[in-house]
């Protein structure tokens, strides 16, 4: 097997639809698909098994009780349950272009990260697609798309297809080069290594601090932010907190600061 893509989700079964929908159409078929659940109901695991016979390999379906925003943890499980030694970590809001996994593939490299992006979509036009739409590709159409509610704009180059665009861009881009929960993928040695996701982090900043920790190793990252695409449906975030954000900024500073590669609360616990 190629590779792993671990997919986050909670209770959100008509967007775990989608994004599986978009996974069963990619041109790359050698990899599992590992669904890192933090405490949905039973709603989710139906839907897990009506996909599960259609993949290669049987979906993976990692739960925990739901005791609030545990992503870290539910991560660090999934992590111990992949069968593959390189990893595509996403999120159950995030459509993959057909051709997701492969450039994945194809741009892995020893001693780095890949660090993707996504197409963010108004909460009408996540609404409208359907499995048709992410079938026949139409939902990645610029054109299409800008007659389901998106509005015509600079970020819609992200979704141009031309592979001497798309290298200038991932070149050009002020963005930096961080490991991103819903676009990154990385060998599982050296998350290992970093003792994996820090659970003492809540929401906001989780996953640009183990890439932190990982630079911190010697790890260095790639930009792909326009080669491997996905379109990112839009939702409500209840469990935003600005203090909880607040406290993971002064985690993330203290190891940048002090240069720290492990974490204490990983993945250790649960080997």
């Amino acid at each position: 097997m190629k590779l792993s893509v671990i997919i986050t989700t909670y209770n959100s079964e008509e967007w775990l639809k989608k994004v599986l929908f978009g996974y069963l159409n990619q041109t790359e078929t050698d990899f599992e698909v590992v669904v890192a659940d933090d405490g949905s109901t039973e709603k989710t695991k139906l839907v897990i098994d009506s996909f599960s016979p259609k993949f290669k390999y049987k979906i993976v379906h990692v739960w925990q009780e739901d005791k609030g925003f545990q992503k870290c943890k539910i991560l660090n499980k999934a992590i111990l349950k992949t069968n593959s030694d390189y990893l595509l970590f996403t999120d159950g809001d995030c459509i993959p272009r057909e051709d997701f996994v492969a450039t994945h593939l194809k741009h892995k490299e020893k001693g780095f990260f890949l660090s993707g992006g996504y197409f963010k979509l108004p909460f009408e036009t996540s609404h409208i697609i359907e499995e048709k739409d992410i079938i026949s590709k139409q939902c990645f159409n610029l054109f299409w798309l800008a007659k389901n509610g998106v509005k015509t704009n600079f970020k819609l180059t992200k979704l141009i297809r031309f592979k001497p665009f798309t290298i200038f861009m991932n070149w050009i881009t002020p963005t930096k080069k961080t490991f991103n929960g819903h676009n990154t993928s990385c060998f599982k040695e050296d998350l290992i290594a970093v003792n994996g996701f820090n659970e003492d982090m809540q929401y906001g900043g989780l996953d640009r601090e183990i890439g932190e920790r990982m630079f911190n190793l010697g790890i260095r990252s790639k930009q792909i932010r326009y080669s491997a695409i996905c379109l990112h449906l839009e939702h409500a975030r209840s469990y935003f907190s600005k203090e909880k954000f607040l406290e993971n900024s002064k985690i993330r500073e203290f190891n940048i600061k002090n240069k720290v590669i492990s974490t204490k609360n990983g993945l250790n616990q649960y080997v």
